[in-house]
């Protein structure tokens, strides 16, 4: 059987939060990804995209005039980011947990072996793992 696949311009992982501010602090100072926009009046949301420098990856949250309740799915639903540079991680998960993020222990013990795991603001788990990913 051949496997099909399209070419994707560009990918977005999007999510609503009620903690819009306490998002993009988080992943924007604390985290350090870049802020490449944000938005208002799209049909009563507002948003925020953050990414990677060169690369077409997205991250979008969002929050509703009526509210936008997005509460945590279980502990191994994760965002990882594969970082190579211990020393980043350090200092990122340093600054998080000055933050009030501190690490937690992750629900999979595969992700301690090389990794940090720490939750956002709304629950939600991201990993640094300290290795590169490449099949």
């Amino acid at each position: 059987m051949e496997f099909k696949h399209f070419t994707a311009a560009q990918i977005r992982i999007a999510r609503p939060t009620d903690k819009f501010e306490e998002v993009i602090d988080f992943y924007g100072n604390g985290l350090g990804l870049k802020q490449i926009q944000q938005f208002k009046g799209h049909r009563g949301y507002e948003g925020v995209l953050f990414g990677l420098p060169d690369v077409d990856y997205h991250l979008e949250f969002t929050r509703h005039i009526n509210g936008s309740p997005c509460p945590a799915p279980t502990k191994d639903n994760l965002l990882v980011f594969y970082i190579t540079n211990k020393n980043e991680i350090d200092k990122v998960s340093e600054r998080l947990k000055k933050m009030g993020f501190p690490e937690v222990e992750p629900e999979n013990e595969y992700w301690k072996e090389l990794g940090v795991t720490i939750e956002d603001p709304d629950g939600w788990r991201i990993v640094l793992m300290n290795r590169s990913y490449v099949q």
